[in-house]
Order: C-alpha cells, then sequence, then structure tokens
C-alpha cells in the first residue's frame, strides 16, 4: 500500500484528566463510573452517540445470566445497579428473574447515562481514538482524537482501555493473540435486530424447541439463503416487540474497516431474510412481522486478547480457582460459537456451542485476576472487557455483558488508585487495597 507522510502541526491538548477510558459499553461505563467514584477526574471517549456497546446500539435482547444457578447474584456492585435499573422498563419479566433478562434498549441508555452524570464522569460521544503517541518505552503520553471538531490531544495519567478489540494497548505496543493458535480462525459475528407486531399468543403457543423444526424448514426451503445456520435466540422486549440475537456471520475481523463494513450489510440481509422465513413457516405469530431495526453495531464476539501479567487459562475455568487478586467473580460457560466448518453437523440452536465445555453448578464460579487487566509492558493502562488476557477458550466464557460490567468496575477503581502516585503504574497497585474497597462497594470476590 502506498503511504503519505503526515505534516507536522500543533492540535489543540487537553490534560485536564486524571483517568481516560475509551469505550463506552458495559465495561467502560463502569470503570468510568468507579474511578470517577474514588475522585478521580475521568473522561469516557465514545465513537457513537450511546453508552452501553452491545446492549444498546447493538440490539443484544437478554441479559446473559447474572445468577450462579442458586438464586445469587454473581457479578454485584455496579452491575448490579446496572441490572435492577434496567429491568424497570421490562415489567413483563418476573420480579425474581435472573438469568436471560430481556433489555430494552431505550431504557439501558439512560440508565448508563445516569450511572457516569451521577458520579461526575464526563463523556463526549462521536469521538475516535485515531493514534496513540508514547512518552517513553511502555507508556502513554498523548492521545490523538478525531471528532467533528477536528483533531486534538488527550493526556491523562492514566489510561482504561475498554474498546472490545484492545486497540489502544494494541497500538502503544502491547503483545496480543488473535483468533485460534495456528489458524487465526475468530469467532463468528451476529448482527441483532427487531421485529415488532409479533403475535405472542401464537408464539406462546408453540413449544420453545419446536422452533428448531420451523428453522429447518426455512433453511431447506432455500428461499432464504442468507440465513447458513440453526442459530436463533430470541426474547420479548416489549409489548410484540421481539429482539433477535440470530444468524452467524463469519471471517469477520473487527480490526478491519473493510470486513466489517461488508458483514454490516449482510448482516441487514440476515435480518430481513429472518423476517420473511418466519412469516412464510410461522404465519401465526410472525405473519403479521415487520423489521423495525437492526443494530448500529455489529455483534462482535473475539478479536484481540491481550497479554497481561496473567493469563486465565481454561484450567483455571475448570478448577474454579480463586486468586489471590481478584476483581470479580465468573460463571458464564465457555461459550464458542458455531466454527464455519462445523455447520452442516448442527442439528439445533445448541449444537457445537453449549456443550463444548463442562458447565457450572450452583454456586460454582471462578476469579479474574487485577494482573489480567494489567499489559504486560505497558505501565499507565489497563485493559477491561473482552479483551483481557486470557486463553481463547476462556475469552469465549468471560466476554459477556455481566462480566465485562463487574471488572470494569474493578479496572476503574484501580485506575483512580494508580493516578494519585507521582508516576503512575498499575502494576504497582496495592491488590489488597483495590479488594477491599471493591467489597466495600458491594463486589462478590472471595
Amino acid at each position: 500500500m502506498a503511504k503519505w507522510n503526515l505534516a507536522a502541526r500543533e492540535i489543540e491538548l487537553d490534560d485536564s484528566w486524571d483517568v481516560a477510558v475509551v469505550g463506552g459499553g458495559p465495561a467502560g461505563c463502569t470503570a468510568a463510573a468507579a474511578a470517577a467514584r474514588e475522585g478521580a477526574r475521568v473522561l469516557l471517549i465514545e465513537a457513537t452517540g450511546a453508552l452501553g456497546g452491545m446492549g444498546t446500539g447493538g440490539l443484544v435482547p437478554a441479559w446473559c445470566p447474572f445468577s450462579d444457578k442458586a438464586g445469587h447474584l454473581v457479578y454485584r456492585g455496579l452491575a448490579e445497579r446496572v441490572f435492577n435499573e434496567a429491568r424497570l422498563a421490562v415489567p413483563h419479566e418476573p420480579a425474581d428473574k435472573l438469568d436471560w433478562v430481556a433489555i430494552n434498549p431505550e431504557q439501558l441508555k439512560r440508565v448508563y447515562d445516569g450511572l457516569l452524570s451521577g458520579f461526575g464522569a464526563a463523556v463526549r460521544y462521536f469521538t475516535f481514538v485515531s493514534a496513540v503517541e508514547m512518552d517513553g518505552p511502555g507508556r502513554i503520553g498523548a492521545l490523538v482524537l478525531s471528532s467533528k471538531a477536528g483533531l486534538s490531544a488527550l493526556k491523562a495519567k492514566v489510561y482504561v482501555d475498554c474498546t472490545g478489540d484492545g486497540d489502544l494497548a494494541a497500538w502503544a505496543g502491547a503483545e496480543f493473540h488473535q483468533g485460534e493458535p495456528g489458524s487465526g480462525e475468530l469467532q463468528p459475528a451476529t448482527h441483532c435486530f427487531v421485529l415488532a407486531n409479533v403475535d405472542e399468543e401464537a408464539y406462546r403457543a408453540v413449544p420453545r424447541n419446536a422452533a428448531d423444526e420451523i428453522m429447518r424448514k426455512i433453511i431447506a426451503s432455500g428461499r432464504y439463503c442468507e440465513i447458513a445456520d440453526m442459530h436463533f435466540c430470541r426474547n420479548f422486549t416489549g409489548p410484540g416487540t421481539m429482539g433477535f440475537n440470530s444468524g452467524h456471520l463469519w471471517d469477520v475481523d473487527n480490526t478491519d474497516p473493510a470486513s466489517v463494513s461488508a458483514a454490516m450489510a449482510r448482516g441487514r440481509r440476515i435480518a430481513l431474510a429472518y423476517r420473511n422465513g418466519l412469516a412464510e413457516f410461522w404465519p401465526a405469530a410472525f405473519g403479521k412481522a415487520f423489521l423495525v431495526s437492526t443494530g448500529s453495531l455489529l455483534g462482535i464476539r473475539e478479536t484481540r486478547r491481550i497479554v497481561g501479567d496473567y493469563c486465565l487459562t481454561v484450567e483455571d475455568y475448570h478448577a474454579r480457582r480463586t486468586f489471590p487478586d481478584e476483581v470479580c467473580r465468573n460463571n458464564y460457560w465457555i461459550d464458542i460459537h458455531t466454527a464455519k466448518a462445523e455447520v452442516a453437523a448442527a442439528k439445533s440452536t445448541s449444537d457445537h456451542v453449549v456443550n463444548r465445555f463442562e458447565h457450572y453448578g450452583p454456586g460454582e464460579s471462578h476469579g479474574i485476576p487485577y494482573r489480567c487487566l494489567a499489559p504486560r509492558g505497558l505501565s499507565n493502562v489497563l485493559v477491561a472487557g473482552r479483551s483481557i488476557s486470557c486463553d481463547r477458550p476462556v475469552q469465549g466464557s468471560v466476554r459477556v455483558m455481566p462480566c465485562c460490567l463487574a471488572m470494569g468496575e474493578g479496572a476503574g477503581i484501580a485506575a483512580a488508585m494508580a493516578s494519585a502516585a507521582d508516576r503512575p503504574d498499575v502494576h504497582g497497585v496495592d491488590a489488597d487495597r483495590l479488594r477491599r474497597r471493591l467489597v466495600e462497594v458491594g463486589q462478590f470476590i472471595r
């Protein structure tokens, strides 16, 4: 590819912040809120016009489980607050339901807005991090931002990478892994969507497991070739309104803009195919349904995994391991979606997904160490969200929204602690002090 040399020029610098959080998904929101709650001056930088990531812009229709199957919340602190405030807008869900609770995305946007403003964290929407400027080896000096105001620079004492793709850490030189070792294959993406005017009574009259047979008929008809497999997750998110986390898009790399651009267009075609196929083969429930919206974000399950001071392994998962520096617990199963080569063998929505690895029993969970959030070789950067330091199988478990909410809170408190030092070093944060603070604010750790 041809090269272009940027002309040297000065841009405005904002150096008034202690902590800069990049990415306003679940991890970014709790990281920013937690750091601000500790008294740090916090700015959250978000590329879109709303907080929440996949739960809002991505239209994921339900939370992954919050409970340990024994009636107890695993993800607490700010995660519990977000969960409880969000569920106020889904009154059709039972009050005691803790797992797979539907999401009203508009309510969730307001929940996150209130969370950050309540603790005094500032937000900059429609703003992108375009480059990282280093201040010596392993230390970010400033970020180059781009927005409708042009280019500017941002300098903070500590940076928290909540981009989901580990952009900030990778651009700063952190080592990372991506995809299946050897092949680099990534989990498929999904473009979530919403159908309205669904007949709830007719829908509920059909046993849920009978939907697999309907999907088989849709695919076998040959008229909806955009639907490539049996992936068919859905939830009522409001009256007559159903959100779908359905359909797979393979060979999508969220770190490649051309790849994502093509996938967004394919995803919109897949959403329409689902609507039309369901209207034909399940007419009582979906005959009058119409496609309301597709996500403004693509549902990306996997890209980079930043190498940190510790790598959480599949052995840790199986051992239900507890760590002396853990910042939260997690009990979601290892959820690696169907690879392209497995599609022909999949007979149902759960084949090759749900039962790949052992599931936890009631009350079981594992810890996530703070060291997984600290990129090796970078002194003033933390990572929270799906790109933390872990084996590929474990990434299939820790990537989901409840877990991201919980680890973001730990990252935010740690960032605030580190920023108070004369020369911040995230690797020098006192883990015992961090854990005491997490217990004080209600987080579940052991």
